[in-house]
C-alpha cells in the first residue's frame, strides 16, 4: 500500500511534459484534456512495490503537473488517470490501470500479461462496454526518472551527403547476439553494436549509415507470448521517447549515447526506424497501457459516428490522431529529443502515409509534413518515408515533398522481376537504374530521394530470394498464411538448400547480380544486414516474431562466404571512387549542345544505340548503358573528367554475344566487374568493337580507357 504520510508536492510547471530532473527535484507533467484527476504512483527500485500515490495538484492548459523536491533520478513511477469510462463517446478512463508516461525517457521491466491489463472484463457479453476493476500494476513495466547528463565532448554528426550515402539496415540484437568477436556480456545490446569488431566490420564493408530497426520501447503481443514467441522486430511501440530496455546491457541510457558517439567517431551515421503511426494498445478490444487510459479520444483516430471504434490505417487496430496538436507535439518532441539529446542522424518512418492523413486522404501538405519542413532541427537530418499505409489511397511512392527520401518498392519489384527472368521490364528498369526520375524529378527532388532496396527486414533475405519460390513461415504458428504471397523470387531450380552445384553456382551469381545492380544504380542504396554473407531465414519472409536462431545472424557464414563479402566491399569501394556511379542529378539521355554529349546512351547487344522497337520488344533482356564522364554532375558548362562507364546486363537464360561499343574518349574498355567471375583480381582490357560473351544472368561494368 502507498505511504499514508503526506509527501511534499509543489505546483511545478506544465512544461516540459514527462518527468524532468533539474538537480534538486523532479517535475511531472501529463497532458489529458478530458481527465478529472491524475495520480502519480511511485514505486521502489524493483518496480514491484508502490511506495507513494499522490494527486498532481495543478492543471494548466489541460496539463496536469506537480513537483516533488525529494524525488531523484532512478525513481520508478506510473500514472492513474480518472475520468469517464464511456467507450461510445471515445472515453476509456480506468484508474485501476497503471499507465506509462508517453513522455517517459526510460522504461524498466516487461509486461506480464494477465486479463487485468484490459480496461473491460475479458469474456463479458458486452465486451469493452463492461468495466474491469482489477489492478494491473504488478504486471506493468514502470517509467524511470533519468539524469540526462552525458559528456558528448567533440561529438559531431558525420553529415554524409545524400548522394554518398550507403545505408545498412540491421537489428541491434540479431546482429550481435551470436557474433563470436563480441564479448558475451555485450551480445544483443547497444554496447555490442559499438564494440570494436563490429565497428571494424561495418567500416570495411563500405557502408556509411546504420539504420536500426525500432529501438523505441515496444510490447510483445499477448498472443505471441502465449505461443512462446516475441515481437522481435519491434513495430509495436508504447513509448516514443524511451529506449527499448531489452537491448540495454547496463540498464542506463548512457549506453545508447556511447554507441552513437562511437559510431560517429568511426564516421558512421545512426538512423532510427520509428513507428509513430500506431501503438501497442490495439483496437477497442486491446489493452489499456498508456494513451488509451490517459485520453483515448485525443490520441487516437476514432470512427466519427461511433467513437467506440478506431480508424485503422495500419493493420494493427489503431491509428494515432495526427489532426490533434498535442499528438503532433508528442511526435515532434520525440523526434527532437532523439536528435538533440541522443544525437541520431535521421529517421525512417514506418507507414509514413498515415502521418500525412489530415481527414481521410493522404495530404502532401499535411500538418506533420509541413511542421517537419519548417523545423530548424528536423529539416536538417535524414528523413526517409515508407510511403504507404494500408488505408484507401495509402500508396504514395513518389508523392512525398522535397526534403524526404522514400523506400522505393518500384525499384525492388522491377529489379527482382528482371533477374527472375520476366519479360517486358527493360524500359522500367532503365528508370530504376537512373534514379527513378519518373517518380521524383517532377517534384524537384534528386536521385538520392529514391532509397533503392532489393531486400529489407520485411520479406526474404537475399539468399532466400534466390533459394525459394514460396514462403515458409510455419514457425510463426499462423499456418503459413502470414507474410507476402508475391515475392518475385526464384529458387534457381530447387526449393531451399541443395547439393546441386549447378544450382548453387547460379544462386551465387544471382546474389552478385542483385548486389551489383543495387550499388551501381543511381539513388541511395540500402543493404539488408547479412545479405553480404548469405544470411538465411530458411524461407521465412515474415520473421517478425522469431527472436531466435531464425533471425539472429549466423556469423559462421562470414567465413564460408568470405568471397561474397570481398565482392560487396569492392562494389562499395567503386561507388565511392567513381562519382558518376553516385550522381546527384538524374541521367536523362538528353543531348547537351553546351557539352556536346549525352549523359547516358542505351545500347543493344550489337553495340548500337537502342531505338523504340528495342524498348517495346517484350523478349529483350540484354542491354547496356554508357554513362559519359564528360557530362558534369554539377551542371557546370566545362566538360568533366569523370570516367566513362559501361554497364551491361543480361537477364536472359542464355549467353549473349555483346559488341563493345565505341565511345568518345578512348578505344579500350577495362573490365571492373563481371558477376560470372567473382574472384577477378585483374582488370583485363578489351577493344571497342570486340564481341564479349556475356554469361546468362550476369552483369558487367567497364571503364573507358585511352
Amino acid at each position: 500500500m502507498p505511504n499514508p504520510l503526506q509527501p511534499i508536492v509543489w505546483p511545478g510547471r506544465p512544461y516540459p511534459l514527462g518527468s524532468t530532473w533539474d538537480g534538486e527535484g523532479v517535475n511531472f507533467a501529463l497532458y489529458s484534456e478530458h481527465a478529472e484527476k491524475v495520480e502519480l504512483c511511485l514505486f521502489d527500485i524493483s518496480g514491484k512495490r508502490e511506495t507513494l500515490r499522490v494527486a498532481l495538484p495543478e492543471q494548466t492548459d489541460m496539463v496536469w503537473h506537480g513537483y516533488l523536491p525529494e524525488v531523484r533520478p532512478g525513481q520508478m513511477y506510473g500514472y492513474r488517470v480518472y475520468g469517464p469510462y464511456a467507450p461510445q463517446q471515445g472515453h476509456r478512463f480506468n484508474p485501476h490501470k497503471l499507465l506509462l508516461d508517453p513522455y517517459g525517457k526510460q522504461i524498466q521491466g516487461a509486461i506480464r500479461w494477465t486479463d487485468s491489463h484490459f480496461g473491460y472484463r475479458l469474456g463479458h457479453k458486452q465486451e469493452d462496454l463492461s468495466f474491469d476493476r482489477r489492478d494491473n500494476a504488478a504486471g506493468m513495466p514502470k517509467n524511470r526518472v533519468i539524469d540526462s547528463a552525458f559528456t558528448w565532448g567533440s561529438d559531431r554528426p558525420p553529415n554524409i551527403p545524400w548522394h554518398e550515402t550507403v545505408i545498412y539496415e540491421l537489428h541491434v540484437k540479431g546482429f550481435t547476439k551470436r557474433h563470436p568477436d563480441v564479448p558475451d556480456n555485450l551480445r544483443g545490446t547497444y554496447a555490442g553494436l559499438a564494440s570494436a569488431p563490429v565497428i571494424e566490420y561495418l567500416t570495411r564493408l563500405g557502408v556509411t549509415s546504420i539504420e536500426l530497426m525500432p529501438v523505441h520501447s515496444f510490447v510483445d503481443d499477448r498472443q505471441l507470448v502465449e505461443r512462446g514467441l516475441r515481437n522481435y522486430w519491434g513495430y509495436n511501440s508504447i513509448g516514443f521517447l524511451a529506449l527499448e530496455p531489452r537491448y540495454l546491457g547496463t540498464g542506463s541510457i548512457r549506453e545508447f549515447k556511447t554507441m552513437v558517439k562511437t559510431l560517429h567517431s568511426a564516421g558512421l551515421e545512426v538512423i532510427l526506424d520509428v513507428v509513430y503511426n500506431h501503438t501497442a494498445e490495439g483496437n477497442h478490444l486491446g489493452p489499456t497501457l498508456s494513451l488509451k487510459g490517459i485520453d483515448n479520444s485525443t490520441y487516437y483516430r476514432l470512427v466519427s459516428d461511433n467513437q467506440r471504434y478506431y480508424m485503422d490505417y495500419t493493420g494493427t487496430g489503431n491509428t494515432l490522431n495526427m489532426r490533434h496538436p498535442r499528438v503532433l507535439q508528442l511526435i515532434m518532441d520525440s523526434l527532437r529529443y532523439w536528435v538533440l539529446e541522443m544525437h541520431v542522424d535521421g529517421f525512417r518512418f514506418d507507414l509514413a502515409a498515415t502521418l500525412a492523413r489530415e481527414l481521410h486522404e493522404v495530404d502532401r501538405l499535411g500538418a506533420f509534413l509541413d511542421i517537419i519542413h519548417q523545423d530548424p532541427v528536423l529539416s536538417q537530418v535524414k528523413l526517409i518515408a515508407e510511403p504507404w499505409d494500408l488505408g484507401e489511397g495509402g500508396y504514395q511512392v513518389g508523392n512525398f515533398p522535397v526534403g524526404w527520401a522514400e523506400w522505393n518498392d518500384r525499384y525492388r519489384d522491377t529489379v527482382r522481376s528482371y533477374w527472375k527472368g520476366d519479360e517486358g521490364v527493360v524500359g522500367d528498369l532503365a528508370y530504376r537504374l537512373t534514379g527513378s526520375s519518373d517518380l521524383y524529378a517532377q517534384s524537384g527532388r534528386r536521385p538520392y530521394a529514391s532509397i533503392n532496396f532489393i531486400t529489407a527486414h520485411d520479406g526474404f533475405t537475399l539468399q532466400d530470394l534466390v533459394s525459394y519460390n514460396d514462403k515458409h513461415n510455419e514457425a510463426n504458428g499462423e499456418g503459413n498464411a502470414d507474410g507476402s504471397h508475391d515475392n518475385l523470387s526464384w529458387n534457381c531450380g530447387g526449393e531451399g538448400p541443395t547439393d546441386d552445384e549447378e544450382i548453387n553456382l547460379l544462386r551465387r551469381r544471382q546474389v552478385r547480380n542483385f548486389a551489383t545492380i543495387l550499388l551501381l544504380s543511381a539513388g541511395t542504396p540500402m543493404i539488408l544486414a547479412g545479405d553480404e554473407f548469405g544470411r538465411t531465414q530458411c524461407g521465412n519472409n515474415n520473421a517478425y516474431c522469431q527472436d531466435n536462431e531464425i533471425s539472429w545472424f549466423d556469423w559462421t557464414l562470414k567465413e564460408k562466404n568470405a568471397a561474397l563479402i570481398v565482392f560487396v566491399q569492392k562494389l562499395a569501394w567503386m561507388r565511392h571512387k567513381y562519382p558518376i556511379l553516385r550522381r546527384s542529378r538524374f541521367l536523362t539521355g538528353d543531348y547537351s549542345t553546351e557539352l556536346d554529349v549525352k549523359d547516358v546512351t542505351w545500347i543493344n547487344a550489337s553495340g548500337s544505340e537502342m531505338h523504340a522497337e528495342n524498348w517495346s520488344d517484350e523478349g529483350m533482356r540484354c542491354f547496356g548503358m554508357i554513362m559519359d564522364g564528360r557530362a558534369q554532375p554539377t551542371g557546370v558548362r566545362q566538360r568533366g573528367t569523370e570516367a566513362t562507364m559501361l554497364l551491361i546486363l543480361n537477364g536472359h537464360f542464355d549467353l549473349v554475344e555483346f559488341t563493345l561499343p565505341t565511345a568518345p574518349g578512348g578505344n579500350t574498355w577495362t573490365r571492373l566487374i563481371d558477376t560470372n567471375v567473382p574472384h577477378d583480381e585483374e582488370t583485363p582490357a578489351f577493344n571497342a568493337g570486340d564481341a564479349y560473351g556475356v554469361t546468362a544472368r550476369s552483369l558487367l561494368l567497364f571503364s573507358l580507357g585511352a
